[in-house]
């Protein structure tokens, strides 16, 4: 029961954290007596923290999410009344100190669950064990938000607390001091961490990696701890300049707080004696290697260029009719290989061991792969397109629901202006995954249109009416040989299919031209068009 009274008030100091800077009640959300109000409120989530013990399921989840919003209705009314100039705070009092009662409470819960995961450390998996404690001394860190505010609530009201501030204080200090110390312990054990994967290359275990985003996430959370342990020691008037620049120089934690006088005074003192020193004592071999550094890397530029033009040249006039996408890939592939070499070249001239280097790329390369799932299935995408030439640049398809000219293209999209002049850029995984139809690759296609004539009408008339529109026609073409057939007898028309050949260019001016001929020669000739049509009968009867 006591500690499931301390977890709901956990939650009640954590709510009243995240509220410090809700808006305060106004004076007409107030009720007449907040004083009872708060009374009220503070029984009402007593007597739900005794049902608890005794419920279970979704009743008990309800039970905690009632406590819940009691605890932040109890908040804001606290707060509320501790702003209000014209309220008699003195009868806060009971309230705010039983308050910070609670408060210690928690904190000696935490204390205690602490020395808890402390214990168990040597025995087994200390590695998730450490992880948890540093968790659990995260959490602690809204407590003590709450304790500071609590202070200065009973300072308000009149209470010495300076006896508590000391205490206070020297916990904070040695808090931080603990905190600032774990943050080294556990950067050390990072570096080493990714040494010994960067060493194993692409042996690289399951249990490296695991460590190394388990270190990660106790840097983050351990310097969260440590950053609210400096904001309250700010509070309370103590230098915190040296934990600043830890927190800094380490984490990389650059935040207002730590961006003082102090810390970057220090911080930019300790870099120029380094550089000082740097530069007296291997500033001309420096120089030198900077120079041969910079130099390989311009030549390697030149000659990245230089192949990119030969690769051009090769693969534009090559036999084998590269797709522009294949073109642009091995010109912009040849170029980016050259000048990669020639930076590998000239890291080792630095003093770089270009092993390890690669091997830390590789786990890099993991785990970015892993980030990049989707945009790496476009890209696979993008050279399955590169391999088959399903389409190129200047085609007409219809691919992922869309139809128009591809105008440009990628590795990872395909870029398709539409036939209503919308530029539309399409990944590559979804035109790949779905029926791909490429309009324009032929050098011919066939015009599919039908005509109906009624049955009154002469068939062979019509048929020699329609073959004539048809070979007249300057860019129907003459082979293959229009079809002009009988081909259904349907419900009210007799119908004709007309199929000429035609260039894809010329597609739908064939196809408008035929259709508005084919109704102006029918009606010359007198050869009906048949079109859905009703006779209604009436017939009158005598009654």
């Amino acid at each position: 029961m006591l500690r499931t009274l301390l977890i709901v008030y956990i939650t009640l100091f954590s709510i009243s954290v995240n509220l410090v800077n809700a808006e305060p009640l106004t004076p007409e959300t107030t009720i007449a007596s907040p004083i009872v109000e708060l009374q009220q409120l503070e029984s009402s989530i007593n007597k739900d923290m005794k049902k608890l013990s005794s419920t279970n399921g979704e009743m008990k989840q309800f039970i905690e999410y009632r406590i819940k919003e009691h605890a932040n209705q109890f908040h804001n009314k606290l707060k509320a009344l501790m702003s209000d100039k014209d309220l008699d705070k003195t009868a806060l009092l009971p309230l705010v100190k039983e308050h910070f009662a609670f408060i210690n409470q928690v904190g000696d819960y935490y204390a205690q669950d602490i020395e808890v995961f402390k214990a168990k450390l040597g025995k087994n998996d200390d590695l998730n064990i450490m992880f948890s404690l540093v968790n659990r001394e995260r959490e602690r860190d809204d407590i003590l938000r709450a304790k500071y505010e609590t202070l200065t609530w009973l300072e308000t009201l009149g209470e010495d607390v300076t006896v508590i501030k000391a205490k206070l204080t020297d916990n904070l200090l040695a808090r931080s001091d603990m905190l600032n110390s774990l943050v080294h312990f556990t950067q050390d054990k990072l570096k080493n961490a990714v040494d010994d994967a960067a060493t194993a290359g692409k042996d690289v275990t399951s249990e490296q990696t695991t460590l190394i985003t388990k270190l990660k996430e106790r840097i983050s959370l351990t310097s969260a701890s440590l950053s609210v342990a400096i904001d309250l020691l700010d509070k309370l008037e103590q230098d915190t300049s040296s934990l600043k620049q830890t927190l800094f120089s380490i984490s990389g934690d650059i935040t207002q707080d730590v961006l003082n006088i102090d810390v970057a005074s220090n911080l930019l003192e300790q870099w120029w004696d380094t550089a000082k020193n740097q530069a007296i004592d291997n500033g001309p071999g420096m120089m030198f290697k900077v120079f041969i550094f910079v130099l390989i890397l311009f030549l390697a530029s030149l000659a990245g260029k230089a192949v990119q033009r030969i690769i051009k040249k090769t693969v534009s006039n090559s036999k084998l009719k590269f797709s522009h996408l294949l073109q642009d890939f091995f010109i912009s592939l040849s170029g980016k290989i050259v000048f990669a070499l020639g930076l590998m070249i000239a890291l080792s001239q630095l003093g770089f061991e270009l092993g390890p280097l690669l091997a830390g790329f590789g786990v890099a390369g993991v785990i970015i792969g892993f980030a990049l799932q989707d945009t790496l299935s476009n890209f696979a995408s993008g050279m399955m397109i590169l391999i088959y030439r399903p389409y190129d640049v200047g085609d007409l398809i219809n691919a992922a629901g869309v139809t128009g000219r591809v105008s440009q293209m990628s590795l990872v999209s395909t870029t398709i202006k539409t036939l209503d002049n919308q530029r539309l850029i399409i990944p590559n995984n979804k035109i790949w995954g779905d029926t791909i139809n490429n309009i324009t690759v032929e050098h011919q296609r066939r015009v599919d249109m039908t005509f109906g004539i009624g049955y009154g009408d002469d068939i062979e008339k019509a048929e020699t009416v329609l073959r004539g529109i048809v070979d007249k026609h300057p860019k129907v073409l003459k082979q293959p040989e229009p079809t002009v057939k009988l081909h259904l007898l349907g419900e009210s028309s007799v119908d004709f299919v007309v199929r000429p050949w035609v260039k894809p260019e010329d597609y739908w001016d064939v196809y408008w031209d035929v259709t508005r001929e084919v109704k102006m020669r029918f009606d010359q000739e007198k050869i009906s068009i048949p079109f859905p049509q009703r006779d209604v009968h009436i017939y009158q009867t005598d009654k």
